[in-house]
């Protein structure tokens, strides 16, 4: 299975996931919303994601550290200030809340498990294979620090 680590681009993954949702959607039968509620819950969720993705990226700037997801090992700085006090993966979760939006706007129930298969996936072959990474050049302080906070939220 580490044949799939680190091997997707997470937006990518989330596009991919999101264009399957939508065609769940296509198959499955609706829930009944109003557009307005849809459309009001959709932005709220999905500004919640890019503010969380964007201040976990503006804090990896800030630590000049990479942001790119195929390199872990390349990170030179164990960020944990900001909204890395909150969760260790801040631009994930940005695409994981991206998604929930995206199922609330189809009001497609079915199309809710496309969030729990980005969450799982980035978990098992992303973030794991990163875990690995940091412990390996951060050691005890980036066990401190899972200790301290979530992975996700």
């Amino acid at each position: 299975m580490r044949a799939l680590e680190l091997k997707i681009p997470p937006p990518i993954l989330a596009l991919l996931i999101g264009t399957a949702m939508w065609g769940v959607s296509l198959a499955a039968p609706a829930t009944p919303l109003p557009l307005n509620i849809r459309l009001v819950a959709t932005i709220a969720i999905a500004l919640a994601g890019v503010s969380i993705s964007i201040a976990g990226v503006a804090a990896f700037r800030r630590a000049k550290t990479t942001l790119n997801p195929f390199k872990p090992g390349a990170t030179s700085s164990l960020v944990t200030r900001g909204v890395y006090r909150l969760t260790r993966n801040p631009m994930y979760v940005g695409l994981a809340l991206a998604l929930l939006a995206w199922a609330v706007f189809l009001s497609s129930p079915w199309s809710l498990s496309g969030v729990l298969v980005f969450i799982l996936y980035m978990t098992r072959f992303q973030i794991v294979p990163e875990e690995r990474a940091l412990t390996g050049i951060f050691g005890a302080a980036y066990s401190d620090y899972q200790t301290k906070v979530r992975r996700w939220l």
